[in-house]
């Protein structure tokens, strides 16, 4: 059943329901045979297609067979003459999408009223056609859709224009036929069709940047008529001005005078689209903003709202970047805090708070805080994080403040809302020492009567950080430990290691915490009782003599280099022994795929034999303990790195086989992982043998072959290369996997004594320089870049060639170098000629490592590539440059 529109009053809170309330397809579809009926009603045949209409929209589906009941049924309705009926038959049939077959049918009456004398019918004829038919039908009506385009009806010339906008996406060979046609209706007297036509031309040409050149320099002066032509030549100015800039080292704007003439247009909208334009353009001036921030400020004071709205959210997106230039629309905006459209109010405070000044703050301050109960949580979010920059701004204001958002905190809001007045808090206490004690109390404060666990768990998180460095440590104890007791076992556990950090850092307290941790003990939560019986043990409240020095402490409460997931996993993989637990020998690299072993279909996954346990979080200790177990590889110290699987034969064939490159110092371990799928047959000393000759920098030192290999039990060979220490040597290696074949008695299931000797020639395996790299990710790339510092950095611009897209080179570049992308910059915009990615990892020696990109694609589809890397060491930096060059 169709769900009800609901509509709430404001008023009177009564609820007002939609007309189809409670209808169902059932009863609609039987309604729809009025269509079949002799004698038409176009009003109740209306009312059905309304009903059908509404279904489709609220998500409702039709089976095939009720869809082509209803179209067939539709299509009768042509025989109607009632121009109203009709227009609702044309927006049955695009809503229905029929079928190649169903298409047919149609076709002939939507082409005969293509050519009507109503041009109504005319209009909307064309739109249903270029929404139902394939290319190959489009070839018939091309001549049509050419004439409709010049059309002296606007509407119908609209209607063809937008069809061809559509069109462009499936079948743009034809609609770039039609550029004479279209180039004729860009001259056009009517706004609707000069729009539609600049629309197409435009998108015709936006991959020839040259041909977009020439179209904004011949319409800039001053054949378009049509406000909505006009906003978007200025768009396309934009455009221009934003690629040339790039290209140009004059520092001069093409085209900025048409934007600035546009700025005395007498329609508003082409006004606005002007002013955004001029203040969005690359290193804008303040020269080449007073113009725009002037027209701007005019329409502050406007009686239409949606003037006074765009304007000053314009302004807005100015003050971030240009905030004196803002300065003197200040008292105009000021009258806006009282606006009745919250919108507006919302972007007028945000302004105002970005582009005040000292004196301003605490009259600010009292306007917000009658405005704050007005609107709607995100607004409000809006208005915090502006409060938390002027804080930072004008640090001596801390308090007031301080004091509105410890305030805003206590009132009703949501888990976002919450968490962002937290997080405003926390950063003012760690970038102003003078605010850090009222911040810290107005948390403990606020988590007495906290609904939300996880902004629980993250207050007590920050005042084991940050309390203790405070004069008077003692006086948050009471609030942390009535956690303990009024609170769920997840922010109970957190405030038993809150208490725990006050222990360890304050000296003074410990007795204190001792009693309360021995408290703790006795909790009903198991976490809670391992947590205190931990620190207890760790801090000596057990009764043991233990001074708690600097590595108990990191221990206990310093950040981790190494994910979570791999330290649960080597903890659990740890045999008890004199040796302690090493934490440096964690993995840093998450692996996202197991150990691939080919299977034989319709089997069971197997574990060979010496075979680690496969799975993301135990592959890398596993591949770590197998390795050093064998003797011919214990001497090669420590693994750096272990590749993917790599197959080396094709699904199906009679012998899986594929390998995994284990990276050492000076040493590469090719583990090749085979399956025998031939259930007739048993392999006997399976090896491979590994040709060197295009990896001159390898020699071959060992191998381990397989002694056998039954039908459907994986198993491994190895072979080890020395390569040059610390060197990320490359190289091709062709492979032949050789064994001796045994024949299986069916009846007993042994192999015979006999075998013959055998070989099966595998795919080339290559190592290349993104196996000497880990994907190790940063939390915070600036912090991270600006503290890795500028002493080796490496900067250069290389040509990557023509490629598809730019999604194309950002992903081939992450691969060539095996680094880990940062802050989703991966992710590349469709359509986008630029974009900048950041990466991360460690290289070979243990070295950090931090690459920035920045990419670019011009119309040919050629793409350049700047390369800013940073390193610990100066050679690593270079080695990253020479992966590129090379």
């Amino acid at each position: 059943m169709a769900q009800p529109f609901v509509k709430k009053d404001d008023d009177d809170e009564e609820a007002e329901y939609s007309p189809f309330l409670g209808i169902e397809k059932g009863a609609v579809l039987q309604e729809a045979r009025v269509f079949n009926d002799p004698q038409l009603d176009p009003r109740r045949c209306s009312q059905v297609i309304t009903k059908l209409l509404y279904l489709l929209n609220q998500g409702e589906t039709f089976t095939k067979i009720e869809a082509t009941e209803v179209f067939f049924a539709v299509t009768k309705l042509f025989q109607s003459k009632d121009i109203g009926l009709r227009r609702m038959v044309y927006l049955m049939i695009k809503e229905l999408s029929p079928s190649a077959d169903e298409v047919i049918i149609v076709t002939s009456s939507l082409m005969k009223d293509m050519n009507s004398k109503t041009d109504m019918y005319r209009a909307n004829a064309i739109r249903v056609l270029c929404r139902i038919i394939d290319g190959t039908l489009l070839t018939q009506i091309e001549r049509y859709l050419k004439q409709a385009i010049v059309d002296k009806n606007p509407v119908v010339a609209s209607a063809a224009l937008v069809s061809g906008i559509h069109i462009l996406q499936s079948n743009p060979e034809i609609v770039k036929r039609w550029s004479n046609e279209i180039q004729e209706a860009v001259q056009s007297r009517l706004a609707l069709v000069q729009f539609h036509a600049l629309a197409l031309l435009h998108q015709i040409r936006q991959n020839d940047r040259l041909a977009v050149s020439k179209l904004v320099t011949s319409l800039t002066r001053g054949s378009v008529r049509s406000p909505l032509a006009q906003c978007l030549l200025i768009r396309y100015t934009s455009q221009v001005i934003h690629e040339s800039a790039s290209n140009s080292q004059t520092g001069e704007r093409p085209f900025f005078d048409y934007l600035e003439s546009c700025l005395r247009h007498k329609a508003e909208m082409v006004i606005l689209e002007a002013a955004r334009a001029i203040t969005e353009l690359n290193g804008v001036t303040s020269r080449e903003l007073t113009p725009a921030i002037t027209v701007l400020q005019l329409f502050l004071s406007s009686s239409k709202p949606v003037l006074r709205f765009a304007a000053v959210r314009t302004l807005n997106k100015v003050a971030m970047t240009h905030p004196t230039a803002v300065t003197n629309c200040n008292i105009d905006m000021e009258s806006l805090i009282s606006d009745q459209n919250r919108s507006i109010a919302t972007l007028a405070i945000t302004t105002l708070l970005k582009t005040g000044n000292e004196s301003s703050v605490d009259r600010l301050m009292k306007q917000i805080t009658n405005f704050m109960s007005d609107i709607a949580d995100e607004f409000k979010i809006v208005v915090v994080e502006a409060i938390r920059s002027l804080c930072l701004k004008f640090p001596l204001k801390y308090r007031s403040l301080m004091n509105f958002l410890s305030n805003i905190l206590r009132e009703e809001g949501g888990f976002e809302y919450k968490k962002a007045i937290i997080d405003s808090i926390v950063i003012l206490i760690r970038d102003i020492p003078e605010a850090k004690e009222s911040g810290l109390l107005h948390l403990c404060e606020f988590i007495e009567d906290c609904e939300f666990t996880y902004l629980s768990t993250q207050i007590l998180h920050f005042l084991g950080i940050e309390g203790p460095k405070t004069s008077d440590p003692s006086k948050y104890i009471r609030y942390i430990y009535n956690r303990v007791h009024l609170e769920n076992a997840t922010v109970r556990a957190s405030a038993v290691s809150t208490l725990a950090k006050f222990g360890a850092m304050v000296e003074s307290l410990k007795p204190r915490i001792f009693v309360l941790l021995r408290r703790c003990l006795f909790d009903s939560d198991d976490e809670v009782r391992d947590r205190a019986t931990l620190y207890l043990n760790t801090l000596g409240g057990d009764g043991s003599e233990v001074e708690t020095g600097e590595n108990g402490n990191e221990f206990l409460f310093g950040s981790l280099e190494v994910p979570l997931v791999n330290l649960e996993t080597s903890l659990k993989n740890y045999e008890p022994s004199d040796e302690s637990f090493d934490i440096t020998s964690v993995p840093k690299e998450i692996k996202s795929q197991p150990l691939a072993e080919k299977k034989a279909p319709g089997k069971k996954p197997t574990t060979g034999l010496g075979a680690p346990p496969s799975g993301p979080a135990t592959t890398v200790d596993a591949y770590e303990r197998l390795l050093s177990s064998i003797a011919e590889f214990s001497s090669f110290g420590k693994l750096f790195k272990s590749s993917a699987s790599v197959e080396l034969t094709e699904a199906g064939t009679e012998y899986a086989v594929n390998v995994v490159k284990h990276i050492f110092d000076s040493h590469v371990v090719f583990q090749y992982n085979c399956t025998n799928t031939i259930p007739e047959v048993f392999l006997e000393n399976v090896a491979v043998i590994v040709d060197s000759s295009d990896a001159e920098e390898f020699s071959e030192v060992a191998s381990k072959p397989l002694r056998s290999l039954p039908y459907d039990s994986p198993g491994q060979t190895f072979v080890a290369f020395e390569k040059p220490d610390g060197v990320p040597a490359v190289g091709k290696f062709s492979n032949i996997l050789k064994f001796i074949v045994k024949e299986v008695d069916p009846s007993s299931g042994e192999a015979e004594e006999d075998g013959v000797e055998d070989e099966y020639q595998l795919e080339d395996l290559e190592v290349v320089a993104a196996d000497y790299m880990l994907k190790v990710g940063v939390s915070n790339f600036r912090n991270a870049w600006e503290s890795m510092g500028a002493d080796y950095e490496r900067v250069d611009e290389y040509g990557l060639g023509p490629r598809e897209s730019l999604a194309e080179a950002v992903n081939a570049v992450i691969n060539l170098l095996g680094m880990q992308p940062c802050e989703g910059t991966e992710a590349v915009p469709s359509n986008s000629r630029s974009h900048s990615c950041l990466l991360s990892g460690v290289y070979i020696g243990n070295v950090k490592v931090l690459v920035r990109l920045s990419f670019g694609i011009d119309s040919h589809r050629e793409v350049a590539m700047k390369l800013s890397v940073r390193s610990e060491d100066e050679s690593v930096s270079d080695a990253i440059h020479e992966i590129v060059s090379g």
